[in-house]
């Protein structure tokens, strides 16, 4: 799958602000950054609007775009919230989800295996994605899959990057291939319980990767 200039230079962007390369507060000047990744301004336009759907910069009128980190205690608020909103979708995926569904489950996971031999953190979380938001379709409440959507696009560069860290991978395969089980059985609790466990280690894993990030960045 070809990945678009934007998302490239949205994902860029994201570990230049995670590795402290850029501070919070500090101005992404659109005529700057189209020099360095030489492309005209479009995609960094779309690039920073990217980044400002997903909280971690903020457009000021008539000023431009602003790096804004979240601290440690909004980005673990926002993954909890996100973990128990996954573990409601996830109970009631397991008394609606169709066999259909299933079976997409079953290939996304299997594509997601692919990216674990082949070490590919961007193609497991492109799997990963579908993977969740068709959980989110399968819980039958619009309302919660909206809400889900929304929250799981605002954490999707938090969510990304923590998979680089050793053996997440492989640690987040399991995981889903548990949550799998879950929904086939029609265990409720179980895949409540598997989805939120998931999720959650998602921001100790992050928090542990910013430190790792800027630690080498020095």
């Amino acid at each position: 799958m070809e990945i678009r200039h934007a998302d490239r230079i949205a994902d860029a962007l994201e570990e230049l602000v995670f590795t402290g390369q850029f501070n919070d507060g500090d101005r992404l000047d659109e005529i700057r950054l189209a020099k360095q990744f030489g492309v005209s301004r479009t995609p960094i336009r779309e690039a920073l609007q990217r980044l400002v759907a997903s909280g971690i910069a903020e457009q000021i009128p008539r000023r431009g775009v602003f790096v804004r980190q979240p601290g440690p205690v909004e980005l673990m608020e926002m993954f909890e919230t996100m973990a128990e909103i996954e573990a409601v979708c996830g109970r009631l995926a397991a008394r609606r989800i169709s066999d259909e569904a299933l079976r997409e489950l079953e290939e996304a996971n299997a594509l997601c295996r692919e990216a674990v031999t082949a070490h590919d953190t961007d193609a497991y979380y492109r799997e990963n994605e579908r993977f969740h938001h068709t959980i989110y379709a399968q819980s039958g409440n619009s309302y919660l899959a909206g809400q889900a959507l929304r929250l799981h696009r605002r954490l999707k560069p938090f969510r990304r990057l923590q998979l680089r860290l050793r053996g997440r991978l492989a640690q987040s395969m399991a995981e889903h291939e548990e949550i799998v089980d879950a929904l086939k059985a029609g265990d409720d609790q179980r895949a409540a319980s598997a989805l939120r466990d998931h999720v959650g280690i998602q921001g100790e894993k992050f928090r542990h990767l910013i430190t790792e990030l800027r630690t080498a960045a020095q």
